[in-house]
């Protein structure tokens, strides 16, 4: 069997995978104060990466995506597992989260290019060049 790779999706092909595969997890990797004061992609489920007041890498993220994952049983055999999708504030956090859950073994992971915000414009805003929410995708804040 080869081994997997991180893959890479749009967030509008991540919202199509999402909408076309009920087993795909769309997984907010980000501190909690973001996915909560900033928002988060509707129906995304929080495992942060990387929180606060510490802000070290959580030792238990692949056990968290693992349990959601009801311990990888809901895959259909050794090539055929559900899609977990890593978002991001821009799509770099994302990409070190997704490698540890492939050297994990998972082998459908996909990060969302560009993330939530995507990167700062030239005013030093986000969410104006690129991203979850520029995309007009659904999302929500508490």
């Amino acid at each position: 069997m080869q081994s997997a790779q991180l893959q890479h999706l749009t967030p509008r092909e991540a919202h199509q995978l999402l909408e076309a595969d009920p087993r795909a997890l769309l997984v907010d990797v980000r501190s909690s104060m973001e996915f909560l004061f900033v928002g988060h992609p509707t129906g995304a489920i929080h495992i942060p990466w990387i929180d606060e007041p510490e802000w070290e890498v959580n030792p238990h993220f692949v056990r968290q995506v693992r349990e959601l994952m009801l311990g990888g049983i809901i895959c259909n055999d050794e090539t055929d597992c559900a899609p977990v999708i890593l978002i991001c504030r821009s799509g770099k956090r994302s990409v070190e989260a997704g490698q540890r859950l492939i050297e994990a073994g998972l082998r459908s992971v996909y990060n969302v290019l560009d993330g939530f915000e995507g990167e700062l414009d030239e005013h030093h805003h986000r969410s104006t060049l690129a991203g979850w929410r520029f995309d007009g995708l659904p999302w929500e804040q508490c």
